[in-house]
């Protein structure tokens, strides 16, 4: 068949169908038999905070240039391609930024999303992260909605380490109400993530544990990840998770828990005692490349394939150029089974291609942690 090419403005970016349409059935796999099942969709690139790791204030600052309205994918865009990439076997949806809570009548957005279903029938598994900062007065109206849970970031419980990494004078105390008020919501179980970044709040590590041991969220301690090119990152500034457990394990002792399911990112352990769990993501010291199965769609509609690409494929131009649900099913199709990504796997591994980690990579603001 000859190659099918969608006419649109900038051909370097947008997808090319090369072979016969495709209906989606369902299954998705790449080209490492990783099905494709989880979708992170950013809502917006603006956030209220200047994390140290993620935007911070010496490039994100008051002339940096976002994008204007008319580049978001507007809500109708967003529901038409998630209910495309459901069809190809997604079942969880998690709104990103950014803060997506910035973004205006957020709720409609959940409310349309929460009426899709998988091919099976079921509802989807809605989630949404966020820094808590808007949490408190919007957690019931997420839930009425039909969101699922919540996902909170928060990196420390000392009020003044806290505005420093925030970098945006936010307290704690906010955080903390925006989590009590979306476990009231029942958008439960809420997790609780802590970027840890040895020698500026690593010593919060045992503090937290002791704050949420017991209280119905779910804490997981992410390693501090060379996500994007601004955050100056420094491999002598990750702690490994096992050192982070053991930490842990010192004041309170655990036992491992098995996975919830094979594309889990987080190694879960238990309180001995019933008290609940933690968990740890080792993107660094311990890559699950191999089992990965999120696509990340971008504020303006790219669709990237990794946490660490470098670019992505432009599906806005789709939406916006006129072309077909089975168009743009089939170029998703066609992308995800091209798709050979492992930049964590690789990263300390002498198979890594020479040059390939120093390729200037989207930022997390950008496409969402």
């Amino acid at each position: 068949m000859s190659r099918r090419i969608i006419p649109v403005a900038d051909l370097s970016a947008v997808p090319v169908i090369s072979g016969p349409l495709q209906t989606p059935s369902g299954a998705l796999h790449d080209a490492l038999a990783r099905p494709l099942s989880d979708l992170r969709i950013s809502v917006t690139d603006r956030c209220n905070f200047r994390c140290v790791y993620c935007m911070p204030r010496a490039v994100f600052d008051k002339d940096y240039a976002f994008l204007p309205h008319s580049a978001l994918l507007s809500f109708e865009e967003i529901e038409r391609l998630a209910r495309l990439f459901v069809a190809h076997g997604v079942e969880k949806i998690r709104l990103t930024g950014g803060e997506p809570l910035l973004r205006k009548n957020l709720e409609f957005l959940i409310e349309r999303l929460a009426q899709l279903t998988t091919p099976a029938g079921y509802p989807l598994d809605l989630t949404l992260t966020t820094n808590g900062s808007l949490l408190a007065r919007k957690a019931q109206s997420l839930k009425d909605a039909g969101l699922s849970r919540v996902t909170v970031s928060l990196d420390a419980l000392d009020d003044t380490l806290f505005r420093r990494m925030n970098d945006a004078d936010f307290a704690v105390a906010d955080v903390l109400d925006g989590i009590a008020a979306a476990q009231a919501a029942g958008l439960a179980p809420v997790k609780v993530n802590m970027v840890v970044k040895r020698g500026t709040n690593d010593s919060e590590i045992v503090p937290m544990a002791r704050h949420f041991k017991g209280s119905g969220a779910v804490l997981r301690f992410i390693e501090y990840m060379d996500v994007g090119t601004s955050n100056g990152w420094n491999m002598a500034e990750v702690l490994p998770s096992a050192e982070v457990v053991a930490r842990i394990a010192e004041h309170f002792p655990l036992a491992p828990l098995e996975a919830h399911s094979a594309a889990e990112t987080a190694q879960r352990w238990g309180y001995v005692d019933g008290s609940g769990e933690i968990g740890v993501i080792s993107s660094v010291t311990r890559a699950f490349c191999a089992s990965c199965t999120r696509a990340r769609l971008s504020t303006e509609g790219k669709l990237y394939l990794c946490l660490f690409a470098s670019a992505g494929h432009d599906l806005r131009a789709l939406l916006r150029g006129g072309a077909s649900d089975a168009d743009i099913a089939t170029a998703v199709a066609e992308i995800w089974q091209g798709r050979s990504d492992r930049y964590s796997q690789l990263r300390g591994s002498n198979a890594a291609e020479p040059g390939a980690q120093e390729a200037r990579r989207v930022e997390m603001s950008y496409i969402g942690g």
